[in-house]
């Protein structure tokens, strides 16, 4: 039996007749094709698939879509603005925030939600906010890096 669901994707609102055990990461990915949010584990322990979710940094693959009915979804699409990026998204190119890229978006949403929770941070807090994304190709030293410089440029600090 299908549910109705409305709810807003990167300031769009979007309206659709999703089945109740259908995750939002599927949903995200299959159903509206923002395919930036990507599956790593399906158990939420690698934070691939991390979004934000009423402002709050979650795993998209532990969240059934109903669950998200009238929330406000921002993927790693809806962070630039046209071709302006987000800072958070600048410093990861300019720090080598990245390898293969595969953890990437889940990492580049959850440095923006470090950044909002705390500020400019220091790299033993980012560090533990980051436990639960997983990266397979770094020891993590350039994407502290990445998320400490986002942080100071969210900030207005360069």
């Amino acid at each position: 039996m299908a549910v109705q669901i409305s709810l807003q994707i990167n300031g769009r609102t979007v309206e659709a007749e999703v089945q109740p055990n259908l995750l939002l990461v599927d949903f995200l990915r299959q159903e509206q094709r923002l395919t930036g949010t990507h599956v790593g584990c399906d158990t939420a322990q690698c934070g691939a698939c991390t979004i934000h979710l009423d402002g709050r940094a979650v795993k998209s693959c532990a969240i059934l879509t109903v669950q998200a009915d009238g929330a406000r979804i921002t993927t790693i699409e809806g962070l630039a603005s046209g071709a302006e990026l987000h800072p958070m998204q600048r410093a990861f190119h300019r720090h080598h925030g990245l390898q293969c890229g595969f953890c990437t978006p889940g990492m580049v949403m959850a440095g923006v939600s470090i950044a909002e929770n705390h500020g400019t941070p220091d790299p033993a807090v980012i560090r533990a906010e980051l436990e639960g994304n997983l990266c397979r190709c770094t020891g993590y030293h350039n994407i502290v890096k990445a998320i400490a410089a986002g942080a100071r440029e969210m900030a207005g600090r360069s």
